[in-house]
This record gives C-alpha cells, sequence and structure tokens, in this order.
C-alpha cells in the first residue's frame, strides 16, 4: 500500500496530482433553507469549470436563485455512473475542476457520489469537501439523546431479511443510530427497529430547515401510535437510542438465553463442572429445578 498525501494548496509533495489536473470539490447545498447556501459554496459553484448535479431539473432551481451559470452541468446520478464516472475523471484530468453536489445536503453521502469520489482518489485527483447544512447531523444534535458516539446507517434495505441482517449485529451498539427513511416506508421501519431493539427511546425529524419542520421524541412504540394518527409528510432522519447501560447488564446476564438446555448444560461441562453440577447451575440460571433440567435433557436425548 502506498501513502496518498494531499494538500489542497500545495501541490509539490509525493503524490502530487497530475500536471494539468483539476480538482473535485464536493460541494453542500441546502437540506430546505435556502439561507444554509454558504457563501463558499455559492463561490466555488461560480468558479468551476462543470458541475455534477444528481437531478440537474432541481440543481437549475438552486442555480438560478444564486445567479450561477456554469459552463457545463452534467447529470451524475445511480444509473449512470458506471457511464459517467470515467468521463468526470477524464474531465478533470484535461484540467477542469469540477463541483458534485447532490439534491439536499453534503454529495457522497448515500449517493453515488462516494463512487466518483474513490474513482478521483485512484487517479491521485485531489478532492475538496466544502461543506454545509446534513440531515443526518441536524437531526442528532436537536433530539436530546446522546452526540458522544454515533453510527450513520442511512436507508434500511427493502427485504426483511436483508433489514434483519443490518439490523442484529447493532443491537449491541451503545452509540445513537442514525437512519434516513422516506414517508411511505417510515411506520414500517419503526415497527422493525421494535422488532430488533425493543421499545428504545427515538427522534422523528422531518422537512428539516423547513417550514413545517418537526421533531418528534419519545419511545418507538409512542411515535409509532403517533403516525397511525399523523400520515407522514417528508422525508424524515430517524434518530435511535444506543443500548444502555442496563440493557447491556441484562444481554450479558442471559447470555444462555439463545442456547438449547443440552447446550447451556454442556457449556458449564466445558468449563470444568461436572454433569451434577453443570445441571444444577443451568438450572439457576433458567430458574428452574435441577428435575426440571433432567427431564428435558432425558426427554431430548
Amino acid at each position: 500500500m502506498t501513502i496518498q498525501c494531499q494538500s489542497s494548496f500545495q501541490n509539490n509533495h509525493d503524490g502530487a496530482k497530475p500536471e494539468g489536473c483539476g480538482c473535485l470539490y464536493l460541494v453542500a447545498t441546502p437540506i430546505g433553507n435556502l439561507e444554509d447556501m454558504t457563501y463558499r459554496a455559492v463561490r466555488t459553484l461560480k468558479e468551476c469549470d462543470i458541475i455534477a448535479a444528481e437531478d440537474t431539473r432541481q440543481t437549475r432551481k438552486l442555480l438560478s436563485h444564486f445567479e450561477i451559470t456554469p459552463s457545463m452541468l452534467f447529470s451524475y446520478h445511480e444509473h449512470n455512473k458506471a457511464a459517467s464516472g470515467p468521463e468526470l475523471i477524464r474531465y478533470i484530468i484535461e484540467g477542469k475542476n469540477l463541483a458534485l453536489v447532490s439534491d439536499a445536503g453534503l454529495p457522497a453521502i448515500s449517493d453515488p457520489g462516494a463512487d466518483l469520489v474513490a474513482l478521483a482518489v485512484s487517479h491521485q485527483i485531489p478532492v475538496i469537501p466544502v461543506p454545509g447544512a446534513n440531515a443526518a447531523l441536524s437531526a442528532l444534535i436537536a433530539s436530546g439523546l446522546p452526540t458522544a458516539s454515533f453510527t450513520f446507517i442511512g436507508f434500511l434495505p427493502r427485504e426483511r431479511k436483508d433489514i434483519r441482517a443490518v439490523l442484529a449485529p447493532l443491537r449491541a451498539a451503545q452509540g445513537t443510530l442514525l437512519f434516513y427513511e422516506s414517508p411511505h416506508r417510515v411506520a414500517k421501519t419503526l415497527v422493525h427497529l421494535q422488532e430488533a431493539f425493543g421499545n428504545r427511546r427515538i427522534t422523528l425529524a422531518r422537512e428539516l430547515t423547513k417550514r413545517y419542520e418537526e421533531f418528534l421524541r419519545g419511545s418507538i412504540e409512542e411515535c409509532i401510535a403517533w403516525l397511525e394518527e399523523h400520515p407522514p409528510l417528508g422525508e424524515y432522519v430517524i434518530v435511535l437510542e444506543g443500548e444502555s447501560k442496563e440493557e447491556a447488564e441484562l444481554a450479558e446476564s442471559s447470555w444462555w438465553r439463545q442456547l438449547s438446555t443440552g447446550e447451556h448444560v454442556a457449556h458449564y461441562e466445558t468449563s470444568g463442572l461436572t454433569r451434577k453440577d453443570a445441571m444444577k447451575k443451568a438450572a439457576s440460571d433458567r430458574g428452574l429445578s435441577k428435575r426440571d433440567i433432567y427431564n428435558e435433557l432425558l426427554e431430548r436425548s
């Protein structure tokens, strides 16, 4: 592996960009309120030779508002990235500066911009972030839930088995979890979260920075009931409480719940206990009598 060192202002170092090469700028756009557009973002979009957008129609509205007229507005999205990505890289290598934007917020988060960044890095093209509004972090800091440690999950898969596969490893995560969800799927997603995590605290944030911005705080069960009475509107960020100390202690003390009675007894036997003592220990864990354990083992033999 070769270390690649990038400096946005100096290129006289190992791993420098190819001579005459342009740069890839990742430009944040407002997630609702146009006043969240930064001065630097406007200047960057005005100065770049090419703007690559997820939805050019949506981006044209933004550019028009800030009186930005790009030399070239290029379509780059999930369905054309395989063809568009290499072409955009070629333009940058030829010396053009390219600004990548998403429909809202930071590009390259839950969108194909991440693929373009990886492609640019592989060609030693400088990648320069122009930060700004972000829905997930905006929801997190206003949620009232812990912010010291968090994990961004984004959108869950559509198939139930795939959803379970994503959520299962997160049950013991003690940091706050962040999800994105559409209005027509949010109620079902809350059901999946309740099945996977129990009735934890949660915040639903919608229409962030817009006129009807709303935060719904409560338990998962309470939020499910609320959505039954108030049909979901707008895109949602789901902020979910991580595993509590009490949950962690309960999980640690109940490790055996995933085992059959035979496996439970065998566990203690392999740790050095006699068969008799292993059965006694397993009976204590399960709140049963030693005879109950013996009879269950007898039935399964």
